[in-house]
């Protein structure tokens, strides 16, 4: 690694998903619906938990912090995604790409935190459920969201100064959407050996633990439900975690895909569609999750609507 930043770029250039002048419209199109569900969908579930008291409850209070980090993935990636699909230059500045970095790296493992925090809230909630409201306090709760979003500013911090310690002195020409490790460090004529272990290293920790959490918290629930007795007990358990064994299995899956397989099948354009996936589709699809078969939720959308049409 250099000592201190040499680089003689000033800008990068961002490829885009595709070089294809046919698909750009199309593409635009396609993301920009994305970009509207997912701005309506997580900012519309914040406002619902916020205005509905029924909604103050550990389990909500962690899903509008998830919401919060896919609203923020979202208002990150995709606006200069749109542009650049219309636009005839790619350009993003060196700064501008160093913060791209560093807020996607927060609130990508603040989002993956979140999942394993709410892995363990519904492990208390279904195996100790005599000890939850003692257990998963409100001071409890606001330590676990503080420590998630702590998290991710730390190892945000490291990744974007260690990257950005290099020298670009070749290319500019990122071959990516947005802004992210492993495409930067191709650009570099740095040793990046240090900076590939760092990103393996700290994958490990974060998302893997993450990930391990959510699995042995899952393994004492499914455990737990089976041992009751009452099918429509079993069931009732059961519907309170589909939720989020869908949402965990969609993006643990994508994120270990892309940072845990052989370096032999690495492949760039395999990366964007899954990063396309992760970091766009994922958080459109969370609050549609969420909510769709939650009764809580969909009673607390009629009771917002019912107040809004008897004050019109």
């Amino acid at each position: 690694m250099e000592e201190g930043n040499h680089s003689d770029v000033t800008e990068f250039i961002l490829s885009g998903l595709t070089d294809r002048p046919e698909l750009q419209v199309p593409l635009f199109v396609v993301f920009l619906l994305i970009y509207g569900v997912t701005l309506l969908g997580n900012g519309g579930m914040i406002l619902l938990i916020m205005i509905d008291p029924r909604l103050h409850t550990p389990m909500y209070i962690f899903f509008r912090n998830l919401s919060f980090c896919d609203l923020c993935l979202s208002l990150i990636i995709s606006p200069k995604m749109l542009l650049n699909f219309l636009a005839e230059s790619k350009n993003i500045s060196y700064t501008a790409c160093a913060v791209q970095l560093y807020l996607s790296i927060v609130f990508a493992d603040a989002e993956c935190l979140s999942l394993a925090v709410m892995a363990y809230d519904r492990y208390v909630a279904i195996c100790n459920p005599l000890l939850y409201a003692v257990t998963m306090s409100r001071q409890l709760c606001n330590q676990l969201v503080a420590g998630v979003y702590a998290l991710g500013v730390v190892n945000s911090m490291i990744h974007t100064c260690c990257t950005f310690r290099l020298s670009f002195c070749s290319s500019n020409i990122i071959n990516h959407f947005f802004c992210d490790i492993p495409p930067l460090l191709v650009l570099s004529c740095s040793d990046t050996h240090i900076n590939k272990i760092l990103v393996f290293a700290v994958t490990c920790c974060i998302q893997l633990i993450s990930f391990l959490t959510v699995l042995l918290s899952f393994i004492y629930i499914i455990s737990t439900i089976l041992k009751i007795h009452s099918a429509e007990g079993r069931h009732k358990a059961f519907s309170t975690c589909t939720f989020h064994l869908t949402s965990v299995a969609l993006y643990f899956g994508t994120l270990l895909f892309i940072y845990l397989r052989p370096t032999s099948s690495y492949s760039m354009d395999t990366d964007k569609v899954a990063s396309v996936f992760y970091m766009l589709v994922i958080p459109m699809l969370n609050p549609l999750i969420y909510s769709l078969r939650n009764t809580e939720v969909k009673d607390a959308l009629r009771r917002a609507m019912n107040k809004l049409l008897t004050k019109s």
